[in-house]
């Protein structure tokens, strides 16, 4: 991979991690005085205060900012509200449930999504090709959260067969994992299913039906490596969102992960659990869309080639 082209997607990935920073903190200090939130209405205004000047919101929004962005640089990301801790580990002791949950979702996805996209594609009109779009339709229509309740009302409180919440076992992951990685399927299903018609009709393939290749070779040397690139795009951006896309099925199962985390910690302006939270997921958004386009180079050489030329111009 051409370094310049590295360079340049690590100086946006560095731009884009700045603005987000920039938008949070904005964001979190125009919709309520944290002192407000964490002291009791009965506090005095010499306790709110005192509260304030400890955690040097007394000061101007300019002062907090550039005090906050030397504070990151030197790897300090600010101490929690309410726990009192560094908000970096506060935030890192919960990210390996998240990943738990994450990764087991993707391999949902990828394990429902692909197969069945490509099955779609290959007999095209026929039953499996309605099956898959009638499931991509009703990924796309159906809400997280309200999958999720439906699960919990079948599987919870009417069969009883698994928890409604919490973690500690096998049996609790099934069903936030299951919620999550089917709704991604379809995703990944439908643009499985485009990314191989579209490759299927292409003049190679035509090409290499002409001069007697075999039905599976052509699919599996030909057909599917080139389909692999919008894909390869759309499960990235499912990897770059586990940590912050299972917001909303974390709080419906009360999952204990980094996304349930954020949410308490907005509703308690825990600034700096916040901030460490977002950071985490614009990292992770930004290292996985760097691997995409390295992953790019891999699949297809002519996008390398492109690079390079782009560089030297």
């Amino acid at each position: 991979m051409n370094p310049q082209f590295v360079i340049t997607k690590l100086v946006r990935g560095t731009l884009t991690l700045l603005l987000t920073v920039t938008f949070v903190f904005i964001v979190l200090r125009a919709s309520g005085d944290p002192a407000q939130i964490m002291l009791s209405d009965e506090a005095s205004p010499a306790a709110v205060a005192a509260f304030r000047e400890r955690w040097g919101l007394d000061r101007s929004y300019i002062e907090q900012y550039l005090a906050y962005l030397t504070a990151i640089i030197q790897g300090d990301f600010g101490t929690s509200f309410r726990d009192g801790r560094p908000a970096l580990e506060v935030v890192m002791e919960r990210v390996p449930v998240t990943l738990l949950l994450g990764f087991t979702a993707l391999l949902i996805t990828l394990a429902l999504g692909i197969p069945s996209g490509i099955m779609a594609a290959l007999f095209r009109g026929r039953w499996v090709d309605h099956a898959t779009m009638s499931f991509t339709i009703l990924g796309h229509s159906i809400p997280n959260f309200f999958l999720g309740i439906i699960l919990i009302l079948v599987f919870s409180m009417t069969l009883r067969w698994l928890p409604s919440s919490g973690t500690g076992s096998i049996w609790h992951l099934l069903m936030p994992a299951v919620t999550l990685g089917t709704a991604a399927a379809a995703t990944v299903a439908r643009f499985t299913r485009s990314s191989v018609l579209d490759v299927l009709h292409q003049p190679f393939m035509r090409t290499a039906k002409a001069k007697g290749i075999p039905y599976d070779r052509r699919i599996l040397r030909h057909a599917l490596p080139n389909a692999a690139i919008p894909v390869v795009t759309v499960v990235g951006m499912r990897i770059g969102g586990l940590i912050g896309g299972a917001v909303t099925i974390e709080t419906v199962f009360a999952w204990p992960g980094v996304g349930m985390l954020l949410v308490n910690s907005v509703n308690q302006r825990d600034l700096a659990v916040v901030q460490a939270v977002v950071l985490l997921i614009a990292l992770t958004m930004v290292l996985v869309n760097l691997i995409v386009d390295l992953t790019y180079g891999w699949l297809d050489p002519r996008i390398e080639l492109h690079n390079r030329r782009a560089a030297k111009t």
